[in-house]
């Protein structure tokens, strides 16, 4: 009877389905490879299925193993979260908020609301790292942070929590003095005309993007690892690129930075992607993280 089922036997199967191997699968759980054997053969039959062909040099997934092992992560995260509910309905407030930012936050926004904070709960440590790209939903992922903010739709995860916060801008922008910012103004810039020029492109210090790229358009990078580099690089001439707009509204008002003009690069070279601020599912918000978001949401809304 599907009664007998424990939540032990589900964790040996999908920690077996993970690793490729019973002895792969012990040496995870810290058991001999007998007991794993064992388990997963008594989930078996209490299923009424064979879950793994083991025909082979190494046990392979069979249809109905594929079919159950989603349904098997689903109730053992769903498990993890009731656990972490229930502890934290017994634990007081937080020693500690890590927090990561996406590159493209505006750092003033993520200031404002800590120290509102930080008025409500004066003893707890912040912890706050920036990073670009992947970085961010990573730090959440491996559980570096307590909370991320996540600026764009690439990086999805059944394990992370979004909300939408507001709206970040980025605008192309390249040096007054370089070829892009002297062309003339009754002529379009075309992609073929991008390409030609070298594009600033942020790396990312995660393996989320491997054989990925996002929003490069010419052959010719140069490649930085942070938000503060690119910038750099693109007012020294060096080449184009998108910057977030709350960065480099004064280099564009005192003329060391102006719009490609290009609609290939949004109207008026300008993009928007939404901002999220996100956590784990399985782990819940504690008093100073939830303190954080409410004043995160109020100094967010003049974006």
């Amino acid at each position: 009877m599907l009664d007998a089922l424990t939540l032990d036997q589900l964790r040996v199967f999908v920690t077996v389905a993970e690793s490729g191997s019973f002895r792969s699968g012990a040496a995870r759980l810290f058991r001999v490879q007998s007991a794993i054997s064992h388990a997963i053969a008594n989930l078996e039959a209490e299923l009424g299925v064979a879950l793994f062909d083991r025909g082979g040099h190494r046990p392979v997934l069979t249809a109905e193993g594929h079919a159950l092992l989603a349904n098997a992560r689903d109730i053992l995260l769903r498990i993890d979260v009731m656990r972490a509910r229930a502890r934290s309905l017994g634990e007081g407030v937080e020693l500690e908020l890590s927090l990561t930012v996406d590159t493209l936050f505006p750092a003033a926004v993520v200031g404002k609301a800590l120290s509102e904070m930080r008025v409500a709960y004066p003893d707890v440590s912040i912890r706050l790292a920036v990073e670009p790209l992947g970085g961010p939903p990573t730090a959440l992922i491996e559980k570096r942070s307590t909370l991320s903010l996540l600026v764009g739709e690439n990086f999805r995860d059944p394990r992370i929590a979004q909300e939408a916060i507001c709206a970040v801008k980025q605008v192309a922008v390249v040096s007054s003095n370089h070829p892009l910012g002297q062309w003339p103004k009754d002529e379009k810039i075309g992609v073929p005309d991008l390409a030609d020029h070298l594009q600033i492109v942020l790396t990312d210090p995660s393996p989320l993007s491997d054989g990925r790229s996002f929003g490069v358009l010419s052959p010719q990078t140069c490649r930085v690892s942070s938000q503060d580099a690119k910038h750099a690089m693109i007012v020294a001439g060096l080449g184009w690129g998108r910057l977030p707009l709350w960065q480099v509204e004064r280099d564009l008002r005192d003329g060391r930075l102006v719009r490609i003009a290009s609609k290939a690069l949004g109207r008026n070279s300008e993009i928007a992607s939404e901002a999220y601020l996100a956590h784990r599912i399985d782990q819940p918000l504690g008093p100073a993280a939830e303190a954080f978001r409410h004043a995160l949401m109020r100094s967010a809304a003049g974006i």
